[in-house]
């Protein structure tokens, strides 16, 4: 009899657990120590391959990569400042472009820049003057990129005021106008190392000191 009784508990104390280790089995999977790593692993490289900027291509007119600054919308702005050899003049440049989805290798832009000249040697009616002068600009831009090569060219305006240290309302109204801008240049880049040529001119005598051919080599540490 005792022996039918403790057969009878055992299987009711079975029929009990069962129910609940088949819940705990199906609430905690047995995790592979192999599958989670490899999840783990892909889910951090395309986190990375999302936020990383190597598959953004500067554009044909950019100057230094580091320069550059990606928005979501698809524009790029870059600015520098700006000095000439001469020491004269200092200012800064700042350009937006972007480049059509459906011609991903040309880029369209727009540039504005400042300028500021002090104490220029010039000459109006045969005198020796030196003028400090200031220029706006605003130029667009147009480039492709070739592979590793871009090629670019910029045309626009520029009004600019020159003021001369030898006071004179005459020679002050003769130092003030509206020029035109035009240039061009050529972008280099292999791997971290970047080269730049580029030639801009301003139509207007009293601002031959703005008128630069610039080369530049850079290399990113």
């Amino acid at each position: 009899m005792k022996t039918c009784f403790s057969v009878a508990i055992g299987m009711v104390a079975s029929l009990t657990l069962l129910p609940l280790s088949a819940m705990a089995e199906a609430r905690t999977p047995p995790a592979s120590p192999i599958e989670q790593p490899l999840a783990y692993s892909q889910a951090s490289q395309d986190l990375l391959a999302s936020l990383t900027l190597s598959p953004l291509t500067a554009p044909s007119y950019a100057g230094k990569t580091s320069d550059l600054m990606y928005l979501d919308n698809g524009l790029v702005l870059e600015g520098s400042d700006l000095h000439t050899p001469d020491g004269y003049t200092t200012g800064f440049r700042v350009t937006a472009g972007f480049s059509p989805a459906n011609m991903p290798q040309l880029d369209l832009g727009a540039e504005f820049t400042y300028r500021e000249s002090d104490e220029v040697p010039t000459r109006h009616a045969d005198q020796a003057l030196l003028v400090n002068t200031t220029t706006v600009g605003g130029s667009l831009v147009a480039g492709v990129r070739l592979g590793q090569l871009g090629l670019y060219a910029k045309s626009g305006i520029a009004e600019w005021e020159g003021d001369p240290v030898t006071q004179s309302e005459t020679l002050y109204m003769a130092t003030t106008g509206t020029a035109r801008v035009q240039g061009f240049g050529a972008r280099l880049q292999h791997n971290r190392f970047v080269s730049r040529l580029e030639f801009e001119e301003i139509d207007a005598p009293n601002m031959a000191h703005l008128n630069l051919i610039t080369a530049s080599l850079h290399f990113t540490f």
